[in-house]
């Protein structure tokens, strides 16, 4: 029988790639474009979806070429997407209205503040599990019907379309101009504050309320089925999957029972806990949200965002010269055998989830004379740690769970002894896959199980091989008294600068 192969598409925020995996989940094929960032000003975020585009017309080919496998030997595409980047293209010649307006942008805060004062502001979390914030993918959509002259009346009309990442893919791979399906998926449409949580639909209330166009808007669907078959790139594949990048991840490392909770530790660290068929309301400080939906019903999630992990050590290597690599803060920091008093804050924006304060700055706390180099790098390291303890926590509190141990991915966890500080802090077994580019393999798995190419969950579940675990070792004590250290300079950043609304969810 000839071997087939399922090949993902995964479009982050710094770059797209396209990899192929066998059945055994194994990673047989791999090309990889970067993309240019625009900052046109303080605070603004863009890219180039077209310059997207042509990088993922380049990529596929060079991926199937440079591992000798043929498109008719392609089951079916998957795309993992980055969440929030919003795209407005005309429908008539593909062109894009601007640039995209990436998920880190802030344009659109002084918007958020006053649509904070609007009757029915009250409404939104309720109505789609997330806060009104600028995070989310609708205030920079009204941002730029508002600020493009004409914009709103096209809108309107339906000359114009609005999707995120994996919409505007789906609808150049299908076609485009000629024909291209106008999709997305609930995990997808769910970080737009746009679709109804529980009804997984578009919600009048909630597009009266941002001045949005349904016209404008992708069909939702699940994250499995027909999102169409290729027209363009590689003609005659099915794209049977589409999923935002971390509920990707929570696919790819196979939390599909309650209680299965997963961190992607990159530029920033995002945890994501599986909470079932319950919609879980937090009241601890984190989102509500779908973590993906195989079937006619979707499986939910809480999510605890931390803006800051690996960025603080990037800070450490390029702004103060306190090691000349990333690898190298590990080695710093096992020259010592404790944080020798000193706490790091990395509040560079403030503190995201579960804390939720734009007014708080970043502050490096309890320095003596003792405290050498590697004090500092190895509390750089336990900042990451104490975060994801605090989004914990506040998971463990919302759900009436426990996460029992946790599954980590990402670039930061090749760093062997952060993952053995977030074990002790935790006090649960740390373990990271085999695999570990798990966005691009949440895709794969999605888009494989929509046409049988693995036959269900735990098949998938069988394909999950352990490369290292990390077992905690600190004593309760110690890591009780160090966590009660951390939170009370953490409370010190608070207060630094003075927002004109609190930006607690």
């Amino acid at each position: 029988m000839t071997q087939r192969y399922v090949l993902a598409i995964d479009q982050g925020t710094t770059s797209t790639r396209c990899i192929l995996f066998d059945q055994r989940a194994r990673l047989v094929g791999l090309a990889q474009r970067p993309h240019r960032h625009h900052h046109p000003r303080p605070g603004w975020a863009e890219q180039d979806a077209l310059e997207i585009w042509r990088n993922l017309e380049r990529i596929v080919p060079k991926a199937l070429r440079e591992s000798g496998v043929a498109v008719d030997r392609i089951a079916a595409i998957g795309i993992a997407n980055q969440r929030e980047t919003t795209v407005v293209w005309d429908r008539r010649t593909g062109t894009p209205i601007g640039r995209a307006i990436v998920w880190q942008d802030v344009r659109a805060e002084e918007l958020v503040q006053e649509l904070e004062g609007k009757p029915g502001a009250d409404r939104i979390r309720e109505l789609c599990g997330l806060p009104l914030a600028s995070y989310f993918a609708a205030p920079r959509l009204r941002w730029m019907l508002d600020s493009v002259l004409g914009l709103r009346d096209r809108a309107e009309r339906g000359e114009v379309l609005f999707g995120t990442m994996e919409t505007w893919l789906i609808w150049n791979l299908t076609g485009g101009v000629d024909g291209g399906l106008h999709l997305t998926d609930v995990t997808n449409a769910g970080r737009t504050l746009l679709m109804n949580v529980s009804t997984l639909a578009w919600d009048d209330e909630l597009l009266e309320f941002f001045g949005i166009p349904a016209r404008m808007l992708p069909r939702i669907q699940a994250s499995t089925g027909s999102f169409g078959t290729t027209r363009r790139v590689v003609p005659g594949i099915p794209i049977a999957a589409a999923l935002g990048d971390q509920h990707a991840a929570l696919f790819g490392q196979t939390c599909f029972a309650r209680g299965e909770t997963k961190c992607t530790y990159g530029t920033g660290g995002f945890l994501m806990m599986n909470t079932g068929r319950e919609l879980v309301r937090s009241e601890h400080g984190l989102l509500t949200t779908i973590g993906y939906q195989v079937g006619p019903d979707p499986v939910y999630a809480l999510e605890g965002p931390i803006a800051v992990t690996g960025s603080l050590v990037q800070w450490a290597r390029d702004n103060i010269g306190l090691v000349t690599s990333a690898p190298g803060i590990e080695t710093l920091a096992r020259t010592v055998e404790d944080n020798g008093g000193c706490y790091i804050v990395p509040a560079f924006s403030g503190l995201y989830a579960p804390h939720w304060r734009s007014d708080a700055r970043g502050l490096i706390a309890g320095l003596t004379s003792y405290v050498t180099k590697g004090h500092i790098a190895r509390a750089v390291l336990e900042a990451t740690a104490w975060q994801t303890r605090s989004v914990v926590e506040a998971m463990n509190a919302d759900s009436g769970l426990r996460a029992a141990a946790l599954r980590v991915d990402g670039g930061m966890t090749s760093n062997n002894l952060l993952m053995q500080i977030v074990a002790d802090v935790l006090d649960v077994p740390v373990s990271r896959p085999f695999v570990i580019e798990t966005v691009s393999l949440g895709a794969a798995y999605a888009a494989g199980l929509a046409v049988g190419y693995w036959p269900d969950l735990e098949g998938l579940r069988g394909n999950r091989r352990v490369a290292a675990q990390w077992i905690p070792r600190m004593g309760a004590d110690l890591r009780e008294s160090e966590y009660a250290n951390w939170k009370r300079a953490a409370e010190l950043s608070y207060g630094w600068v003075q927002p004109k609304k609190s930006a607690r969810p």
